[in-house]
């Protein structure tokens, strides 16, 4: 019976981002991602090389599948900030890997540069049309954006994505869901001639 390579590399990024977001690059184990995978670990190097490629391959995949969930709209830069911010709720193992590239891999760029560099070019033009606020480089605008809808993740609360997604109530993530929409909001708000 002929081996589905397609579905044994998925099983492997699938088992690898389990292992990434949980330890990081130098504390992942190949044996474990292939024992999760149910797949010999010879296959992780002959596939993907070696455990840093396999994080970028987990980490490209990652950030193309965040991309398609929460689509950008570069005229409705709140509402893409509370999509984040639900798309981090749902998977809150996302900005533990993203914390371990930043810690441990920050020459990883995967699609992020090109993706930034799109929707900054799509802010700008937004801008040149007035729809949102101009008195902020576009870069620094989206950057800003983004922070807003990380921002409770990273604060001392919210250190632990897993604790957020678990413990916080239905009400509470929609006060902060809130908060994150009207920061957002207020960034990119245009500014009117009297105010």
């Amino acid at each position: 019976m002929p081996r589905d390579s397609s579905a044994t590399k998925a099983r492997l990024l699938d088992a690898a981002f389990t292992e990434f977001a949980a330890y990081g690059i130098a504390g992942a184990r190949v044996d474990r991602i292939a024992e999760a995978a149910g797949a010999n670990k010879r296959l992780i190097y002959a596939y993907f090389g070696n455990k840093e490629q396999l994080f970028d391959e987990v980490l490209q995949r990652a950030m193309a599948a965040g991309a398609e969930s929460v689509p950008f709209d570069a005229g409705d830069l709140p509402g893409y900030a509370g999509a984040i911010f639900d798309h981090l709720v749902a998977r809150p193992d996302l900005m533990r890997l993203r914390l371990w590239k930043l810690l441990e891999r920050p020459s990883a760029t995967g699609l992020e540069p090109n993706a930034f560099r799109r929707k900054s070019a799509e802010v700008a033009d937004a801008q040149q049309r007035g729809e949102i606020a101009q008195d902020m480089e576009a870069a620094d605008l989206l950057a800003m954006v983004l922070a807003a809808a990380q921002a409770w993740f990273w604060a001392a609360e919210g250190v632990d994505p897993e604790v957020v997604s678990r413990s916080w109530s239905r009400q509470r993530l929609a006060l902060h869901r809130s908060a994150v929409v009207e920061a957002a909001r207020r960034m990119t708000e245009p500014r009117t001639a009297g105010g």
